[in-house]
């Protein structure tokens, strides 16, 4: 306890130090999350093209650490594992509007998933208070599935950009509010 105590009062020092650059970063991501609500295609081909260069990143490492290991033999399944991840990470790269379908395709079917088991966790911690909360968001996460689903894959024109845009927001208004409680706590120091 004392070691979370030690590491809390060590990030409120580094916030009340960058207070300014916190809000300035936070402003910041708060534009890159209008501009990607405003053009979710854009965005959403961006984070498909990230995803893919990871992809390739991730399945060279592999391929290298199998020929490093020395042991092809034992390796073959990691080699094979290495060799699709880098083929998925190519075709993402070279075509993200495909790779985009696909992240939608896949977002869709994890909130249907995720709905179905957050409706039964919530049944399950009946009458617990916050049970009405959980169904309600479990309920809103399988609706969302559906409406992904039904519509894929037009969806995948605007899903993903739209759905990062909206996180962004959010995370651009919570740094520019701790930003500017820094900032306040500063000025009560001083």
């Amino acid at each position: 306890m004392e070691d979370m105590r030690e590491t809390l009062t060590g990030w409120a020092e580094d916030t009340k130090k960058n207070a300014g650059m916190i809000v300035i970063l936070g402003v910041l991501t708060v534009i890159a999350g209008f501009l990607s609500l405003v053009m979710p295609w854009v965005s959403g081909v961006g984070v498909a093209f990230l995803v893919g260069f990871a992809m390739v990143i991730g399945g060279v490492a592999r391929l290298v650490g199998v020929f490093q290991a020395g042991s092809f033999g034992r390796g073959t399944l990691a080699f094979v594992g290495g060799a699709l991840t880098l083929l998925a990470g190519v075709i993402l790269v070279a075509r993200p509007g495909v790779g985009l379908a696909v992240l939608t395709l896949m977002v869709g079917a994890y909130l249907l998933v995720d709905g179905i088991f957050g409706a039964v966790l919530a049944f399950h911690v009946r009458p617990d208070k916050g049970w009405g909360w959980m169904l309600f968001s479990a309920a809103m996460s399988f609706l969302l599935g559906i409406l992904l689903l039904k519509e894929w894959p037009l969806s995948g024109l605007w899903a993903i950009g739209t759905l990062v845009g909206i996180n962004m927001l959010f995370a651009g208004f919570a740094m520019i509010s701790i930003g500017s409680a820094g900032r306040k706590l500063n000025k009560k120091l001083e």
